[in-house]
């Protein structure tokens, strides 16, 4: 998961407004993502949605964002917005995409949890809502084989996170603290030196040597393995059931406000997407990864495409008890004030689409809207 340049050290700014915690690495704004997917095409015959044109949906160039890639390629999404045109945005950091959605660049967006909690409590709960789950899993310490052979070998050792207060980052400070070991959180200092690095630089870093392994998401901890990498340890393993919320969708409350029929459309497209990915493992690997290959001109290769897809699980259900247990992990590493979430969920339409689709609903923790 990818991030801009925090506001973390600024002075006279409070945690909960200058920190990343809540960002994904590294850089980009976001851009235009075009196609000439005849998929994506809106059927003759269909009608535009509350008479909107154009409704503006971003993601990133990651499996873990495998819902919004799948559901574009195969025409999910606009399937359900009918003549309702989807536009697609695609961005690299956390902080460019809630940057999007706040100046009405995007209405409707796949993000991880930290920018998300970010978003909602720097606007003190008035710029967005999760809407819904896409996926769970994909994170991985990644090392060197030859450097680090069980978990107790990683205590002295440079380790990779993509960002200062990212979600991979809180995970692996936590996990750190779980172990009896110190770190400064902000210098990365301390009995494992945590190297923040850019997902995209991680793998070269890891082959030149300067890092000992990494604690990153997919596809990059199976282009680490690719490098001569072993997975020492799954993220999955840590939380109850092997389920943690990486992926939600997001949606601007003035938009949601303005238009319900057209986020319910795109919510059923998601479903759509996912359940569809669920009874078609291959074939919806094949077309994320076709979705990448139109979006940055590369396609993945088997040796990393393959392992990083089967590590990921996709759902409806966003998971939400997790998102607050990994704000709590912010806050016990003295990254983040404890921020108030409750009502940053608001899962009415999804549920609705759910319950029409004959599938379980799901809830929110405690932490929907009331």
């Amino acid at each position: 998961m990818p991030a801009n340049r925090s506001t973390y050290l600024r002075r006279g700014i409070a945690v909960i407004a200058a920190l990343p915690l809540l960002t994904l690495a590294a850089c980009g704004y976001g851009s235009d993502s075009k196609s000439t997917n005849t998929k994506e095409k809106v059927a003759a015959g269909s009608s535009k949605i509350e008479g909107l044109d154009t409704v503006k949906i971003g993601y990133f160039g990651n499996l873990t964002h495998g819902t919004a890639l799948v559901g574009r390629e195969q025409g999910f999404f606009q399937k359900a917005l009918g003549a309702t045109k989807a536009s697609y945005a695609t961005f690299n950091a956390g902080p460019s995409e809630i940057e999007a959605l706040n100046s009405n660049s995007i209405d409707i967006g796949w993000i991880g949890p930290s920018p998300a909690i970010n978003g909602y409590t720097k606007s003190d709960g008035k710029s967005l809502k999760i809407i819904g789950g896409s996926a769970s899993g994909g994170v991985k310490l990644v090392v060197n084989p030859k450097k680090i052979k069980s978990l107790k070998d990683v205590k002295g050792k440079k380790i990779a996170t993509p960002q200062l207060g990212n979600t991979q980052d809180v995970a692996f400070l936590n996990w750190i603290a779980d172990q009896g070991w110190k770190v400064d959180a902000q210098s990365g200092k301390g009995d494992v030196t945590v190297v923040r690095t850019d997902n995209k630089i991680t793998p070269d870093a890891f082959k030149a040597g300067s890092i000992d392994g990494a604690w990153v998401p997919e596809p990059t901890a199976s282009k680490l393995v690719a490098e001569g990498g072993k997975v020492l340890l799954d993220e999955s393993t840590l939380w109850p059931d092997k389920k943690f919320v990486i992926t939600n969708i997001i949606v601007s409350q003035k938009f949601l406000k303005a238009h319900p029929k057209v986020v319910e459309a795109v919510l059923k497209g998601s479903v759509a997407a996912n359940k569809w990915i669920n009874a078609n493992p291959t074939e919806a690997k094949a077309a994320a990864n076709k979705q990448l290959e139109a979006d940055s001109g590369k396609a993945l290769p088997a040796n990393v495409l393959d392992p990083a897809w089967s590590s990921i699980q996709f759902t409806n259900d966003p998971l939400a008890a997790t998102l607050n247990s990994e704000a709590e992990h912010a806050v016990k590493a003295g990254l983040l004030t404890k921020p108030d979430l409750k009502g940053i969920y608001d899962l009415t339409l999804l549920n609705k689409v759910l319950k029409a689709d004959g599938d379980s609903t799901v809830d929110a923790a405690g932490l929907g809207t009331s």
